[in-house]
């Protein structure tokens, strides 16, 4: 039975061989002479082991998914069909032919330039040694899938080009097959992505349907608590409860504001400036919530100036996507309260203004008493005028309202106003050595600033008197040698009597005279004589408070004012120079900061 079936494949081999044509002559019909002499006598039937050969490999090549692997098996087999040796073979990938891994080397360069001239056609291929060689095209429905170039030690027979006819017809087949299935697969896959991202775009449809919805009710949510002229407080309340976590407002210097939820601490911790400063700075580099350890913290800043701080306090790092929303549509509406505030201030800043300004040209009581209270500030205790200026900063709008809030910051209740360059404070309490200008110094960034204090005021007349001083005192501190920081009028001593436009240089020449061999001896051996003569006069000449201030023996004090009397060449028993000594004296604290 399976000598009959392979019998029938040969006659069917055999029939396709007869109406396409001998391979090896490349004709379409029969040969001129063989037509005249009439059929071609029958070919010599292939032993039956060759046919059994093909059909082993015909059953390999499509049961092999792997088109290289056909190829590869059909060049392996090729001799099965007579004297035949594979000398290439060459796959049709992306439009160009791709030589196989195992195509011989010796002649693939000419073989390879030989295939691609053959422009999809079969062709004789002429390699050195075989008398015979063809370049046959694989080809399905879909047109040519690649080559099987050919060659032979002998002219082939009718048979063996028969054999071979099936192989190449075998394998164009099966690459058809295996071009089809890998289409099929990736259609089956492209498919599957296809669905595969139709889901998922219908799940994030839902989802952003579904966050639309949440977005929505946050955003209500928050602009009620807004509209509802609770301020801050409501805020945080709403926050609180979308996120069932502490929600708290601070000012951008970390005091607190509002606080809605458990484990407030109390008290609420000072801050730190420089902690609190750096903390701003991490913040505004980052965009959204920040969490800084277990705090979730963002920006209140409307138009880019940090206005406070609105954190979530999440001990045990349970805020989600929701809970960074709820956080940010807070921070706005918290924005928007603030700005409002702001512009609440700025109104009340230019009545403040008009205020100040009638009280530093002088005013009459009653007028400026009624309009005081219309502003909600008392006018009946003692004030002190502030002047307040800074060299990186011009005295606008801005840095009056900078010198505000620092006030506020430092626990200054105070009415304000400016000049062309500086700007005024008129303050119920006398204001803190330091405190006010290292708040302006952390909010203007930068310490060159100076600051002037006048002596306390108890009626509104001495106002314009008491801005006086406050120049004067802030002149001092200018042209002294520490020109930034703080200086009151009531510490100036002796300088009082000199005014603000007085020659500085003058004063220096002044000291230099009466001081000018102390201060060298005490440069030259480290020694402290101008400071012992400055204690001895603010003691009233008494030699024991001098020396108990000096923390030295009485009898050390006493050699120490003979040398300065020997050094300096002055009698300190002589009025006139101990007049001139305690002035030289007092200009070198404050004029020059005790330096040389």
């Amino acid at each position: 039975m399976a000598g009959s079936r392979a019998h029938n494949l040969y006659r069917l081999y055999r029939r396709r061989s007869d109406r396409e044509g001998s391979l090896p002559q490349g004709s379409g019909g029969r040969h001129p002479v063989a037509a005249r002499r009439g059929p071609r006598p029958p070919a010599p039937m292939p032993a039956p082991h060759a046919l059994h050969d093909l059909m082993v490999l015909s059953r390999a090549l499509f049961d092999t998914p792997d088109e290289s692997e056909i190829l590869r098996l059909a060049m392996n087999h090729i001799a099965a069909a007579g004297p035949y040796s594979a000398e290439a073979g060459y796959l049709k990938v992306g439009g160009d032919l791709v030589p196989s891994p195992r195509n011989r080397q010796t002649h693939a360069s000419a073989v390879g330039r030989r295939v691609r001239e053959l422009a999809g056609q079969d062709g004789p291929v002429t390699v050195p040694g075989r008398p015979w060689g063809r370049a046959l095209g694989l080809r399905g429905l879909e047109g040519l899938h690649g080559y099987l170039v050919v060659t032979s030690r002998s002219r082939p027979t009718a048979a063996e080009r028969s054999l071979l006819a099936t192989i190449i017809q075998h394998t164009a087949a099966a690459l058809s097959v295996a071009f089809a299935q890998r289409r099929q697969h990736e259609d089956a896959l492209e498919l599957h992505r296809l669905r595969d991202e139709r889901t998922a775009l219908q799940g994030r449809l839902i989802s952003v349907v579904a966050e639309r919805g949440y977005q929505r009710a946050v955003h209500a949510l928050m602009a009620d608590a807004a509209a509802s002229s609770g301020g801050e407080e409501a805020i945080t309340r709403a926050l609180h409860g979308l996120t069932g976590l502490p929600a708290l407002v601070e000012d951008r210097f970390g005091r607190l504001r509002s606080w809605t939820g458990p484990g407030r601490p109390d008290p609420y911790p000072e801050p730190d400036p420089m902690r609190q400063d750096e903390m701003l700075y991490v913040v505004a580099r980052e965009v959204g919530p920040v969490r800084i350890k277990n705090r979730l913290i963002t920006l209140v800043r409307p138009h880019g100036e940090i206005l406070g701080v609105l954190a979530l306090v999440d001990v045990r790092d349970e805020a989600d996507e929701h809970t960074l929303l709820a956080l940010e549509h807070a921070a706005t509406s918290l924005s928007l309260e603030l700005a409002h505030l702001r512009n609440l201030a700025e109104v009340e800043l230019r009545l403040h203004r008009e205020l100040v300004d009638d009280l530093l040209a002088g005013t009459d009581e009653a007028s400026a008493y009624a309009r005081s209270e219309a502003v909600g500030y008392d006018l009946h205790r003692s004030h002190y005028v502030v002047v307040v200026q800074w060299s990186n900063r011009t005295a606008d709008d801005s840095f009056a309202q900078t010198v505000g809030r620092a006030a506020s910051a430092v626990g200054m209740r105070s009415l304000l106003t400016r000049r062309s360059d500086h700007v005024v404070l008129v303050a119920n309490d006398r204001p803190h050595t330091r405190a006010l200008y290292e708040a302006l110094a952390r909010e203007t960034g930068t310490r060159s600033g100076t600051i002037g204090v006048s002596a306390p005021s108890d009626s509104l007349a001495d106002i314009p008197h008491r801005y006086e001083e406050a120049q004067r005192a802030l002149e001092v501190r200018r042209h002294s040698r520490e020109r930034y920081g703080t200086t009151f009028f009531d510490d100036l001593g002796l300088y009082r009597i000199l005014g603000p436009g007085h020659d500085y240089r003058e004063l220096e020449t002044f000291v230099r005279e009466w001081l000018g061999q102390l201060i060298d001896y005490d440069s030259r051996h480290h020694a402290t004589m101008v400071e012992t003569l400055a204690r001895y006069f603010d003691c009233g000449g008494n030699y024991d408070e001098t020396a108990e201030s000096l923390a030295i023996h009485r009898s050390t004090l006493r050699y120490r004012l003979q040398r300065i009397r020997d050094i300096s060449g002055n009698d300190l028993a002589n009025v006139e120079d101990r007049l001139n000594l305690q002035v030289a004296t007092r200009v070198w604290k404050i004029m020059l900061g005790g330096l040389g």
